[in-house]
């Protein structure tokens, strides 16, 4: 048996367990049908019709529906076990993959098995020389992980249903297993609460989920084998709950939603026992209407400025012993986490919520770092990773991928502090997202994030995940997500009335640039943002990893690493970089007519100038001529120019061409070497 590293079928993400390659190929032709043996499940009936649907359309051939005869069908699928009535952490995942020339079979203990092995036969299918086909192939599957996260968060900016539920599509793809849903904040409390109407009537602007509709979500995300669990923030990040409940706050009212970004002073009043009392009838509703076993408290950056100010509060934690506002939040988790378990719920919180005096059932969910995992683990906490995973921070799929739950700090554990760990969760925070550009920033690097979960530890070549992403993320957009085309519609609407020679000025310069990274997005703005700002600039539409900025610096690696051997590489250098040199004139005319594209006025003279020092440099390598310090200072003045953010995008291609002003001034090494 071949290893997943060492040998597997192309473009396949997550990669499987273990792979090993057959001879020749199945082919994928109008007469495909599929049986299903074993138990009768309805829900893997309705997989193996999304399934039909989802191979015709990637393939264009018309597929029958009907259920077909095993002795006849081209797939089998047979699993052993009925589904649990609510799906748990922890259930058995795995499935066997049998390809062969003449037919192929599934097998899994379980629908959840199943449904994960559907996904990889549909990533198999690729155009051949005669028809559409299949490599012949067995893969034994199953995750490294239990819990292989999504976090999108609905309340900054409202995220609606028809967008979740691609989402969830995408999750499926790639065999994530569980939707964490962040629900209330200071910008908007998004879920109907029956019980306490004024919840979302007064803290949603209107924009919440009804009951019906998360049931019915929930029901959508069971028959993809993904898990919903809702997070409620408190008790900070609350402000949302208190415009209807002002008397929940440790500040007196009123209250109203919060329109701009950042950490605000308003937090539950963990001394008032009508809290507990409001949260013990809050919490029970929503765990009736939630099936799902845990429930997220929130529990993060309460900044205590409210506990402060407060005396009786004060008076609280000095009568009682509480030592300052880390106690007196350890007070409020522990008054908490009863009410949480009496409803047949266990509690996850943030970081934040870690304490030794906590029961161990609780679940610790990792923003800062590692360190507080492996705490946590050691403590005898389960814990999930999300740092490192942080989506809306922009960082390349690479710099994702490298982060692992039992990476950094978790060498030392002991084997049964390391399974404590129970997986991950990448994260969409939406202050910076709505619904017409989140699947951009969460797609396709989530699918990174996903392989790193789901796969063997020792998968980890970033130039094998690229070129699988790749390809998986055109897959993806059969699935109705929207993160590639949305990019095309949002540069449209930027440039307003450009002809196509414009236009494609336009893409040419976002293709290679990319927004600001971290939370720098904040600093590099002078006017506040806030929940009612557009979302409609260039910085907006473009993706957070720029492929052509990526290839580029690839391809100058490849140059110099040949000592400039080869005319391709040179050929291909000289085309892209005069292509940005010329850029400008082109988008000039367009500048004057649009004001979103006038914002990217300095970053268009700053490519064109980057294209002109990247061809000087080329012609120096060419000629094998050393120029003068004064001109390597002047050019690198250039780059050190250019890689400035302006109105907060980032020209990704300038460190490349840095390298190749460096090789130019080292005695021309390249054109001697020739």
């Amino acid at each position: 048996m071949a290893s997943a590293q060492e040998q597997r079928p192309v473009n396949l993400m997550p990669v499987p367990a273990s792979v090993h390659s057959g001879a020749g190929q199945m082919a994928v032709d109008a007469s495909f049908s599929v049986a299903v043996t074993g138990r009768d499940d309805a829900r893997l009936e309705r997989a193996v019709q999304r399934f039909l649907y989802q191979l015709g359309r990637q393939t264009g051939l018309i597929l029958a529906a009907k259920p077909a005869d095993a002795a006849k069908a081209t797939l089998v699928i047979h699993t052993d076990h009925d589904s649990k009535p609510v799906q748990e952490l922890g259930e058995d995942e795995s499935y066997t993959l049998e390809v062969t020339a003449t037919g192929a079979k599934l097998t899994a203990p379980t629908t959840l098995g199943a449904l994960h092995g559907l996904q990889t036969f549909l990533q198999m299918v690729e155009a051949s020389a005669n028809g559409f086909a299949a490599p012949a192939v067995t893969i034994l599957d199953k995750p490294r992980f239990p819990w292989r996260g999504l976090m999108i968060d609905s309340a900054r900016h409202f995220i609606p249903l028809e967008v979740i539920r691609r989402n969830l599509d995408g999750m499926e793809a790639v065999k994530m297993n569980v939707f964490h849903w962040h629900l209330s904040e200071n910008q908007g409390f998004r879920a109907e609460s029956k019980k306490f109407p004024k919840l979302h009537q007064m803290g949603s602007d209107g924009l919440y989920f009804t009951q019906d509709e998360i049931r019915e979500l929930i029901v959508y995300a069971r028959d993809r084998g993904i898990r919903i669990v809702p997070e409620f923030d408190m008790p900070g990040h609350s402000t949302a709950w208190f415009v209807g409940h002002p008397e929940l706050a440790s500040a007196p009212g009123p209250y109203a939603i919060e329109r701009n970004w950042g950490i605000f002073d308003a937090a539950f009043d963990p001394t008032n026992e009508k809290t507990y009392k409001f949260l013990d009838q809050f919490i029970g509703e929503m765990a009736k209407l939630f099936p799902d076993q845990f429930f997220h408290v929130g529990g993060d950056e309460v900044n205590g400025k409210q506990w402060n100010a407060n005396p009786k509060i004060q008076e609280f934690i000095r009568a009682h012993g509480i030592k300052g506002n880390k106690g007196l939040q350890a007070y409020f988790n522990k008054r908490l986490q009863p009410i949480v378990a009496k409803h047949g719920k266990s509690m996850v919180g943030w970081d934040e919520v870690l304490d030794p005096s906590l029961p161990k059932d609780i679940t610790i969910h990792s923003w800062r770092g590692p360190k507080s995992l492996v705490e946590a683990a050691k403590l005898g906490y389960h814990g999930i990773l999300s740092n490192g995973y942080y989506l809306d921070l922009g960082w390349p799929a690479a710099r994702h991928y490298a982060v692992d739950p039992v990476g950094e700090g978790a060498g030392d554990l002991l084997a049964e502090e390391k399974a404590r760990i129970l997986g991950g969760e990448s994260c969409m925070w939406s202050e910076y997202v709505n619904a017409e550009n989140v699947d951009s920033r969460i797609w396709p690097r989530n699918a990174a994030i996903a392989e790193r979960l789901w796969s063997p530890q020792e998968v980890r070549d970033p130039a094998s995940m690229y070129a699988r992403l790749e390809a998986v993320s055109a897959k993806l957009e059969w699935l109705g997500l929207t993160h590639r085309t949305v990019y095309g519609a949002m540069l449209q609407r930027i440039a307003g009335s450009a002809s196509p020679e414009e236009l494609a000025a336009l893409r040419t310069l976002a293709d290679v640039v990319e927004p600001v990274k971290d939370y720098d997005r904040e600093e590099a703005t002078t006017a506040q943002p806030t929940s009612g700002t557009p979302l409609n600039h260039l910085v907006d539409a473009v993706p957070p990893e720029s492929a052509a900025g990526r290839h580029f610096d690839e391809l100058v690696d490849k140059y110099l690493a040949a000592s400039c051997h080869g005319d391709g590489a040179a050929t291909q250098l000289r085309s892209e970089l005069t292509l940005w040199r010329d850029n400008d004139a082109k988008l000039k005319p367009l500048a004057q007519r649009s004001f979103l594209v006038k914002e990217a006025a300095a970053s268009s003279r700053d490519l064109s100038a980057l294209g002109a020092a990247g061809l000087n440099a080329l012609d120096l390598l060419a000629r094998g001529v050393s120029p003068n310090a004064d001109w390597k200072a002047q050019q690198l003045s250039i780059i050190q120019t250019v890689e400035k953010p302006e109105r907060q995008l980032l020209l990704v291609p300038a460190p490349a061409v840095g390298k190749l002003i460096e090789a130019a001034t080292s005695g021309g090494a390249c054109a001697r070497a020739r």
